[in-house]
């Protein structure tokens, strides 16, 4: 399930995925690694961009991670479900904030909460370029 991403700004308005654990995504302890909710949040991030903007942005700017806070506090197992959700939150400068929350369906408890600031890049120079007006829009998301 996916829906626009646009407006994004909390968890009810968030970009949403849904993501069924494979066997590789299992540990030793016989639930989802923790690597892989960092892989999750990375895959969610560069999807939410990749339906969101237009052909035209994406090729004009890429974002690279620069910091990643996680908090794991319920597992989830083969065979489970797993909502990830994505939403942006403050720009500044050329930093971008986002957050993924994965989530057994209908749980009031996360399996991982990440905060994320992301870089936006032109790609032309490969310097951080500042988060303009256009990328705001584009979200449908207030400066």
């Amino acid at each position: 399930m996916t829906n626009s991403g646009l407006g994004a700004v909390d968890f009810n308005s968030a970009f949403l995925i849904t993501i069924e654990p494979t066997e590789q995504d299992i540990d030793l302890l016989g639930h989802v690694n923790n690597t892989v909710y960092v892989k999750w949040a990375e895959q969610i991030a560069i999807k939410h961009w990749d339906v969101a903007a237009p052909g035209n942005l994406i090729v004009k700017y890429l974002f690279v991670l620069l910091r990643h806070e996680i908090d794991y506090r319920e597992e989830l197992l083969l065979g489970e479900t797993a909502e990830v959700r994505t939403w942006l939150g403050r720009a500044k400068g050329p930093r971008f904030e986002r957050f993924v929350d994965i989530r057994k369906p209908g749980s009031d408890r996360f399996c991982s909460f990440s905060r994320l600031d992301w870089c936006n890049v032109d790609t032309q120079t490969r310097k951080p370029k500042r988060v303009g007006q256009d990328l705001l829009d584009l979200f449908q998301i207030p400066g």
